[in-house]
């Protein structure tokens, strides 16, 4: 062989820590192959390394389109050097003067960045990389012979001495992963124009220093995964106190910040959740008063729920938590005193802050062997434009009330009927399979409150059986989208009851 030292090839977009990690190879005594930006912010660094062009004997061309695509390169990376074939693949390369590479530190042109960016199309297609790709496919399909690195976070593992077989593959796989996720990118680029999905391939990132003990239930196993690169209030949340949290807590506590977020920032608001379903909602002042007045809304459902707050939590708020077994609290802040009180007298409940949720156009649901997809739910009530249908029209407080009924409504598991009566959730009833049923729970939950509270559907009545139960329980006003053929015939019960009926023409069905 020309030489048995080890040589290490870097080409990277992402040049965070790269001229330490060059640096702490050389003195290692390994040599290190460059090309382009990498290499010139590397020599500038006083870091010794040689130019790819050196190694291939041939320049970069075509403004560097084509400078690693060479049999001198990858010779080097995908010669085996296992017992079973290493004699064949070395012979080869000492017949050829090909040198072994034995590292590969590669991360490609940023091409979502560029998109991300406004750049016009040929700006994008040239932040399409090709020899990126190539080189670290390679060093993947290889990584029993050499070490791959995409992630900066990984350069230290380089540094450590021998890497472990197990090790190695588990690097391959980020690789395989990098160049995938790359392509997906690309794919979605390319297809929006003509209209087309857009995205075919879904990126999954599994939520690094995240682990869950189970799924849903203690025999299911659990991953928590980022779709590509977006940004999520609950997955970037910053976890201040309390236990890891679990499968459920997860979507329980999604379900509880997308209703929050429904709620203008100039009111306080209080969200409580048990399984996906809103179980106690209310506004008012400040924290404590609308935790007291969600908690109060059913207390019995709340125990073990979640709790979601659109206001910072003081001492006051979490003392007043006290009595009540939580999973989770999520808000946009935590005073330091209430953090404390909680580490000390509830240090099992999970304490997030999350910032404002940014939801993405597009929402999936998983299918056995596949997924739905569709734009997500963003209506909010200001683009409804609802209709007053019967004779008496709602009151100035009941109309506030339907307002907020129908936010609640929208984040409620179908079937779903929601009460409602000065800012606060009095009864609901929802995941029912029947629009009465669903009706009838939320009149059972509300009790006496039921009088004088308004009512909200997710979807139309088929028949007039829910207006005659809410008005003969006391209910003024009742919202739903219409939309049925028997219409007419709703319209005319709450006009004999002397109840207000709004329509949106807008159904929220949430399954």
């Amino acid at each position: 062989m020309a030489t048995q030292q080890k040589r290490a090839l870097i080409s990277v977009s992402d040049k965070a820590g790269v001229v330490d990690f060059a640096r702490q190879l050389v003195q290692a005594g390994w040599e290190v192959l460059s090309t382009g930006g990498t290499l010139k912010t590397l020599t500038e660094a006083g870091v010794r390394a040689t130019s790819v062009s050196d190694v291939t004997g041939f320049p970069e061309i075509m403004d560097g389109r084509v400078k690693t695509l060479h049999p001198n390169i990858h010779g080097g990376i995908l010669a085996r050097r296992d017992e079973a074939n290493a004699g064949a693949h070395l012979a080869e390369l000492e017949a050829h003067a090909i040198a072994p590479i034995d590292l590969v530190c590669v991360n490609l042109y940023p091409f979502r960045q560029t998109v991300q960016g406004g750049a016009d199309h040929n700006t994008v297609i040239e932040n399409i990389d090709i020899g990126g790709p190539a080189m670290i496919r390679a060093a993947a399909k290889n990584h029993a012979s050499v070490l791959i690195l995409v992630d900066p976070v990984d350069y230290r593992l380089a540094l450590q001495g021998a890497v472990d077989l197990p090790e190695r593959q588990r690097l391959a796989a980020k690789a395989f992963a990098h160049t995938a996720a790359y392509d997906a990118a690309i794919t979605a680029y390319l297809l929006a124009p003509a209209g087309l999905p857009a995205q075919t391939t879904l990126e999954l990132k599994q939520l690094e220093g995240v682990a869950l003990r189970y799924g849903e239930n203690p025999h299911q196993s659990g991953t928590v995964y980022r779709l590509g690169n977006q940004q999520g209030p609950v997955l970037d949340a910053s976890v201040l106190s309390g236990k890891p949290m679990s499968f459920n807590n997860y979507g329980d506590t999604d379900a509880a910040w997308a209703l929050v977020q429904e709620f203008p920032a100039t009111v306080a608001v209080c969200v409580c959740v048990k399984h996906a379903n809103p179980c106690g909602v209310a506004l008012g002042s400040g924290a404590k008063e609308v935790w007291e007045r969600a908690r109060n809304a059913d207390t019995l459902s709340v125990f073990g729920g979640i709790v979601a707050l659109n206001c910072p939590v003081d001492l006051e708020t979490a003392e007043a938590m006290r009595g009540t077994f939580l999973e989770v609290l999520i808000a946009p802040s935590v005073t330091p005193d209430a953090l404390a009180w909680f580490r000390a007298r509830k240090p099992d409940l999970r304490v997030l802050v999350a910032g404002p949720a940014r939801f993405s156009g597009t929402e999936y649901r998983p299918l056995s062997g596949g997924l739905l997809a569709q734009t997500r739910d963003l209506r909010t009530w200001d683009d409804l434009c609802p209709e007053v249908v019967t004779v008496r029209q709602p009151s100035e407080a009941e109309w506030e009330d339907l307002a907020f009924a129908w936010r609640v409504t929208k984040h409620a598991r179908s079937n779903n009927v929601v009460l409602a009566k000065g800012g606060v959730t009095v009864g609901l009833g929802a995941g029912a399979v029947s629009r009465i049923w669903a009706a009838e729970r939320a009149v059972q939950n509300a009790g006496e409150a039921a009088r004088g509270s308004v009512m909200a559907s997710e979807a139309f009545f088929p028949y007039d059986d829910v207006v005659r139960l809410a008005a003969g329980v006391g209910v003024a006003a009742v919202l739903q989208p219409g939309g049925a053929r028997r219409d007419p015939e709703v319209i005319a019960a709450a006009n004999e009851l002397g109840v207000s009926m709004v329509f949106t023409g807008s159904r929220h069905f949430r399954h």
